[in-house]
């Protein structure tokens, strides 16, 4: 099971595992707050979700081009 599981989602399971290390720090140095801890796992499973798919998690030319759309008036 554990083969499988990391066979074919290497990248979701890199990314709980590092959302679970860094949301365990984030508790250790005395925060309580387990909507931050769920919030950083959560990431970490979309960036690995994003890994596996083999696809890019942050679109740098979208935001680029909707900025570029939406300050063109003032040129």
């Amino acid at each position: 099971m554990w083969n499988e599981l990391w066979e074919f989602h290497r990248g979701k399971v890199i990314g709980v595992a590092a959302g679970i290390f860094f949301g365990f720090i984030y508790l250790f140095f005395g925060f309580w707050d387990m909507l931050i801890f769920a919030f950083i796992v959560f990431v970490g499973f979309y960036v690995g979700n994003k890994l596996d798919r083999k696809e890019r998690f942050v679109m740098l030319e979208d935001i680029w081009r909707y900025l570029t759309q939406k300050w063109r008036m003032f040129r």
